[in-house]
C-alpha cells in the first residue's frame, strides 16, 4: 500500500491547492493520504468529491513545544469539524497572527517596510508562516531565492525568528485525541537533539497521551529509519510515514515516495477501522 500521511497544501505554506495535491497523489498510486496543513484546517473545507483511488485520511501539523524547543505534532485521523479541534486552529491561528506582526517589525527595522502585507499576498488566505515572508522578500529583490531569505533574515538567529508562544505539547496532544485522532510526534530527527534529549523527547511524548512516531520523513539515509524504526518499537508507538511535500521541485519531499515501514513496526493505518 502507498502511505502519504504527511503532506501540504497552499492552505498553509505548500505550493497547491488541495484538489491538485490529492490529484497528483492519484498519479502516483496514493492510496492513503493525509493533507496535514500547519495549524489549519482549511485545506477540508474546500475539499469536495475527489479521485476515489485516494482514501483521504483528515489531519493537521501543530506547531508546539516541549521544555522550550518547537516541535511538530500531527493530529491524523482526526474530526476536523469537532468544536475542540476547530477551536485550537483558531487559537493557534492568533498564534501565528501575532508572530507575524512581530516579524513585520523586525523586517522593517532592517528597511524592508510593509513586508506582513507583502507575505497576505504570497499566502492568498492561507496560513501565514515565514516561507510567505520568504517569498516577498524574493519579490522586491531583497534575496534571490527562499533559501537566501532564511539565511539572511529569517532562519534560526536571524530577526525574524520569532520564537512563538506555541502551545505546550501536552495540551495538543489532548486536542487531538479528543478529535478522535491519533497524536504522532512528527520528523523527530529534525529538532536537532542529542540521542539522550530524542528519546527524553519521546518518552514524555507518549507518556503525555502521544501514540505514533513519523519514522520516515520524505527523503532519509536507511540508517535514520532503522533508528527510529527501533525507537518506535522500543516506546511501544505506532509508526508513521510520509512525504512532507511542500512543492513540486523539491526532491527529497515528493509526494507519494515515500519508503516503506520496516516490517517490525506497527504501522499506524492498521489501528483505523477502515485499513485492510
Amino acid at each position: 500500500m502507498n502511505v502519504d500521511l504527511h503532506c501540504h497544501t497552499n492552505a498553509s505554506d505548500g505550493q497547491l491547492a488541495p484538489s491538485a495535491v490529492i490529484q497528483l497523489a492519484a498519479e502516483r498510486g496514493v492510496d492513503l493520504l493525509s493533507i496535514t496543513d500547519h495549524d489549519t484546517l482549511n485545506a477540508y473545507r474546500q475539499i469536495g468529491a475527489h479521485d476515489p483511488r485516494v482514501t483521504l485520511i483528515p489531519g493537521i501539523e501543530f506547531s508546539s513545544q516541549w521544555r522550550k524547543i518547537g516541535i511538530h505534532i500531527l493530529g491524523l485521523n482526526i474530526d476536523p469539524a469537532h468544536p475542540t479541534m476547530v477551536a485550537a486552529a483558531s487559537r493557534q491561528t492568533a498564534i501565528r497572527e501575532k508572530r507575524a506582526a512581530v516579524i513585520d517589525h523586525k523586517l522593517a527595522a532592517l528597511g524592508f517596510v510593509d513586508s506582513l502585507r507583502g507575505a497576505r499576498k504570497f499566502a492568498g488566505g492561507g496560513q501565514l508562516g515565514r516561507p510567505h515572508f520568504a517569498e516577498h522578500l524574493v519579490s522586491i529583490g531583497a534575496v534571490k531565492d527562499r533559501q537566501q531569505a532564511f539565511k539572511r533574515y529569517l532562519g534560526a538567529g536571524k530577526a525574524g525568528d520569532i520564537k512563538a508562544c506555541w502551545t505546550d505539547m501536552c495540551t495538543v496532544i489532548d486536542w487531538i485525541k479528543c478529535s478522535g485522532g491519533t497524536a504522532t510526534l512528527a520528523h523527530p530527527q529534525k529538532y536537532r537533539l542529542t540521542r539522550s534529549k530524542m528519546v527524553a523527547l519521546i518518552q514524555d511524548f507518549k507518556a503525555a497521551g502521544g501514540e505514533a512516531l513519523e519514522v520516515i520523513s520524505g527523503y532519509q539515509t536507511p540508517q535514520l529509519t532503522r533508528d527510529l524504526a527501533r525507537l518506535s518499537v522500543q516506546q511501544e508507538l505506532l509508526a508513521s510515514c510520509g512525504s512532507d511535500f511542500h512543492q513540486l521541485d523539491v526532491p527529497w519531499g515528493a509526494l507519494g515516495r515515500v519508503c516503506t515501514l520496516p516490517s517490525h513496526c506497527v504501522p499506524i493505518w492498521t489501528q483505523w477501522s477502515f485499513a485492510e
